[in-house]
């Protein structure tokens, strides 16, 4: 899920991905389940978590009663670097899609993303809808028009306000999903085509920067497509780590995504920042981020098998579209009428959302997903 960011993100469980060959070193045959990137995934969430909870001014004020900043003395300057939470995800979520879209038809890479995006989101917009239109909630909920609206995650293009406010790094995946379906799974994905495509996108993305025409940054999205390139590159390098192209794919999705990163999120020039981000600080999150991907690409962390990392992955997805509003309403609860302690608060606000989270994937995504995916691949 980008300071929008703040509100991160989102990326897809590397269970939904069709099974594909792994690095050149590895014996052939399906790979086994890349649990530390479930993990990742995880971790990438509560990062954007404590943004929202402790890294941030404006509406969570509201819920805590006084700036985050008088909550979080000590911490909340390091929360404030949560919002690369989403840039993150991008790098797992290019990772992942390579390797959801390699060996697939368009119908069933369509109908994987749908299945994987849409029963969480569509209960996650009416349960934010109906929470926020109780009248001892302090928000307010967006016109019934509007929540319907959203219910077809188009809300951004059609201008309408936003149910869930970290909705908008879904439209960006979204659009990434059809620049990769229609270049890379519309012809039959191969490591020829995938380079072709990343080596095209990401030239193609400064250029749009320089042509400042709002319809070529709609489609080519010049500030998120390195991320999503640098982990198509992953990839490739999991596939085969030496592959030179994969690394010089990695490496200029680095160079130009810790350019944007920087340009949009470091605010040492806003008296008024909630918190200074330092241009070092945020080139180092993003590093991070692609190391830990890389790690994981190259096998380094083959041996972290702990099957509850699987039970992370799948609660990602749900624990991000909920825990930011929500979230808000319950460290409202918590600090404000039952008077519990602002780190106290903080931990129980998240643990509240995971389990949530849980409840959505147990009855929400497990039945309807695959009902869905049936659905759209049925042949007529």
């Amino acid at each position: 899920m980008t300071e929008a960011v703040v509100s991160a993100p989102v990326t897809r469980p590397v269970a939904d991905s069709a099974p594909a060959p792994a690095r050149a070193t590895r014996a052939k045959g399906a790979p086994g389940r890349l649990r530390a990137l479930d993990g990742l995934r995880l971790v990438a969430a509560l990062m954007v978590a404590a943004y929202h909870y402790g890294g941030r001014g404006g509406a969570v004020a509201e819920a805590w009663g006084s700036s985050p900043a008088r909550q979080f003395p000590a911490l909340h300057g390091f929360f404030a670097y949560g919002c690369l939470g989403v840039q993150i995800f991008f790098v797992i979520s290019g990772f992942v899609i390579c390797m959801s879209g390699w060996g697939r038809s368009v119908a069933s890479y369509c109908a994987s993303r749908a299945a994987r995006l849409l029963p969480a989101y569509w209960v996650a917009v009416v349960l934010v809808t109906a929470v926020f239109a109780l009248p001892v909630v302090a928000y307010d909920a967006v016109s019934p028009s509007d929540a319907l609206v959203n219910l077809t995650m188009l809300q951004q293009p059609l201008g309408a306000d936003r149910v869930l406010g970290v909705c908008w790094t879904l439209w960006v995946e979204v659009r990434f999903y059809a620049l990769f379906g229609l270049c890379v799974v519309l012809p039959g994905a191969n490591r020829g085509r995938v380079v072709v495509f990343c080596a095209g996108w990401l030239p193609a993305s400064a250029l749009a920067e320089a042509a400042n025409e709002p319809l070529l940054d709609l489609v080519v999205m010049p500030e998120y497509a390195p991320f999503f390139i640098g982990g198509i590159g992953l990839y490739l390098v999991h596939r085969d780590r030496r592959d030179a192209h994969a690394w010089g794919i990695v490496a200029g999705g680095f160079l130009f995504g810790q350019h944007y990163a920087v340009r949009e999120l470091w605010n040492a020039a806003d008296p008024d920042a909630f918190a200074h981000r330092t241009s070092f600080g945020i080139v180092l999150v993003v590093a991070l981020g692609f190391v830990a991907v890389g790690a994981i690409a190259l096998g380094l962390l083959d041996r972290v098998t702990w099957r509850g990392l699987t039970v992370a992955g799948a609660l990602t997805y749900p624990f991000y579209l909920v825990h930011e509003h929500l979230g808000w309403v319950v460290i409202h609860v918590l600090h404000r009428g039952l008077g519990v302690p602002s780190a106290v608060t903080f931990v129980l606000t998240a643990a509240a959302m995971l389990a949530l989270a849980w409840l959505l994937h147990r009855y929400v995504e497990r039945p309807l997903a695959p009902r869905i995916r049936r659905v759209l691949v049925r042949k007529r």
